[in-house]
């Protein structure tokens, strides 16, 4: 039950009365979380089919993230990364056998942070200014992530953004081929277009990419912000495409819900000296504690690999949905987008009414991005409540 004492329409006048206006609210306020589930102030269950925007890889409130949370706020909280650290030193070393060949870390503390980090990184490395970055790609809202960002709505009203950024269809070789040039400092990619529509990139185009690089001296960037930790059914979702980048950005999930980002460092990445890049939270024993067990958990619980078998069987139950509404359905593990032959909007406040909390990708396309450990009843409630809002067009509409 809600402990603060506040209804839903106490918190929602609360916020509404003092928020900066640049977040659309929702009509149902959420005070806590278990699993899959998210609860509102009424106690009212719903299926989180959102994970905070791809966070909660691990669900709501895991008991071994609030355990190491609360060990180590009494213990150290903050410290700079100047100073060594016992957990910073131990996340360190689990992430340098993560991917092989990325045995160097920066810690910071969310995706665009990370997205900013490893930009740097490329120019400062290879002395070069360009940037190549796709049409659909999504990386985040402060200038540098913003600037490799496609969608025009994000971009307007925040220009001149960073110079040197240029975007190229997603999946095409021939107009990577043309774009990358012995002026280019990197190419960013996501493995997975989240924001973009849920499309999945080829083992082609990736592979293409990394040789064009190479070629070129350029580096590749792998945004992992939304598809890391398990998401896709490997931990990290570039691993499905035998190949390995220069940077790795990765954020959401990686500390279990407390606020965290990463780049992982690869060999051809140099000039990294002290005072280039920085970060006051970043790696605070705090998060690098969270992040601990959250690796832990992963591991012990096999997530990937329920990622995998999950979102197959996701998968398959939503292919058998008889709609005239569905375009195409793809995805990968428990990474799944339903694209729609109009607009998505009315299809998830419907599903939203019937207590599944789902996002948009773009204008037409139903994300789905469930906590790892959703329960398979709870995938079956979730195709039921689909199918019903899918063959019921004339009420939705």
């Amino acid at each position: 039950m809600n402990n603060n004492f506040l209804n839903t329409n106490e918190i929602i006048e609360i916020e509404n009365r003092h928020t900066s206006g640049v977040y659309a609210k929702q009509s149902i306020a959420i005070v806590r979380g278990q699993g899959a589930s998210l609860f509102d102030a009424e106690d009212v269950e719903y299926l989180d089919c959102s994970s905070g925007h791809g966070v909660a890889n691990l669900g709501h409130a895991h008991p071994k993230i609030a355990e190491a949370v609360s060990k180590q706020a009494s213990t150290l909280i903050t410290l700079f990364e100047t100073f060594p650290n016992d957990q910073r030193a131990l996340l360190m070393q689990k992430f340098a056998n993560l991917i092989p060949g990325l045995d160097r870390v920066f810690f910071c503390n969310s995706g665009t942070e990370s997205v900013e980090a490893a930009l740097k990184f490329a120019r400062i490395s290879t002395g070069r200014k360009n940037i190549v970055a796709t049409m659909r790609a999504f990386h985040g809202r402060t200038y540098g992530s913003l600037s490799a960002t496609f969608n025009k709505k994000y971009r307007e009203g925040f220009e001149p953004l960073v110079p040197g950024f240029s975007h190229v269809p997603y999946n095409n070789i021939e107009a990577l081929e043309q774009a990358v040039t012995e002026e280019t400092a990197a190419v960013i990619l996501e493995v997975i277009q989240g924001e973009g529509g849920v499309y999945i990139v080829s083992t082609e185009y990736i592979q293409a990419a990394r040789q064009i690089c190479d070629a070129r001296g350029a580096l590749l960037i792998v945004d992992e912000i939304q598809t890391g930790f398990g998401r896709t059914g490997t931990m990290f979702a570039i691993e499905h495409f035998d190949v390995t980048p220069d940077l790795l950005a990765c954020a959401k999930s990686l500390a279990g819900g407390v606020p965290m980002g990463a780049v992982l460092i690869g060999p051809n990445v140099r000039n990294l000296t002290t005072g280039v890049h920085g970060s006051t939270f970043g790696g605070n024993p705090l998060s690098c504690a969270a992040a601990l067990a959250a690796l832990q958990v992963i591991e012990e619980e096999d997530l990937p690999r329920q990622a995998l078998v999950k979102g197959a069987y996701l998968m398959d139950k939503l292919h058998q949905i008889e709609s005239p509404l569905i375009r195409e359905v793809r995805g990968m593990g428990l990474m799944i987008g339903i694209e729609l032959k109009q607009k998505s909007a009315p299809y998830i406040k419907a599903l939203q009414e019937r207590r599944i909390i789902a996002l948009n990708a773009g204008m037409t396309v139903i994300r789905l991005l469930p906590p790892l450990v959703i329960s398979y009843q709870q995938i079956d409630h979730l195709v039921d409540v689909l199918t019903e809002v899918l063959t019921a067009e004339l009420e939705i509409a």
